[in-house]
């Protein structure tokens, strides 16, 4: 039987890896968590690690309902990680706009106001230098934002 400090240790290496294979890499905000709370990131990391990959849901899906569930929460960076993500994985700019619109619908115009547009021109962005690099003939090195 494993004691805790190795249970901890594997949880985080399998949040790191998990990040790194959905995001590019493990964002500022929960390398923080990391440092100063290992265990509550090891934790977070067993359920993420679990959840972000192909299931009954499709990552791509997957990163939209956390695109939307973020941009009603206002949490503007994580809607733009994560519409990002959704993007590179083959969402169609004019689904995430219908999402957004259902944010609106269900949360208010002000969710629109603090992050829904961000995430979408961010998206935007994405898709159009997914586009460049693809006409360049430039394969992807990251899922980084």
């Amino acid at each position: 039987m494993h004691n805790r400090e190795d249970i901890v240790a594997d949880a985080i290496d399998l949040g790191v890896a998990n990040f790194k294979s959905t995001s590019g890499a493990v964002p500022e905000s929960f390398k923080v968590l990391m440092e100063h709370a290992p265990a509550a990131f090891g934790g977070y990391s067993l359920i993420r690690s679990d959840l972000m990959r192909d299931g009954a849901l499709d990552l791509k899906t997957k990163e939209l309902i956390f695109a939307l569930l973020d941009t009603i929460l206002g949490a503007s960076e994580g809607a733009k990680v994560h519409a990002a993500n959704a993007v590179r994985l083959g969402l169609p700019i004019p689904a995430l706009a219908e999402g957004l619109v259902q944010c609106i619908m269900a949360a208010g115009i002000t969710t629109w106001n603090k992050s829904g547009r961000a995430a979408l021109e961010h998206a935007i962005a994405v898709r159009d230098g997914l586009q460049r690099d693809n006409n360049a003939g430039v394969a992807p090195t990251s899922n980084s934002p």
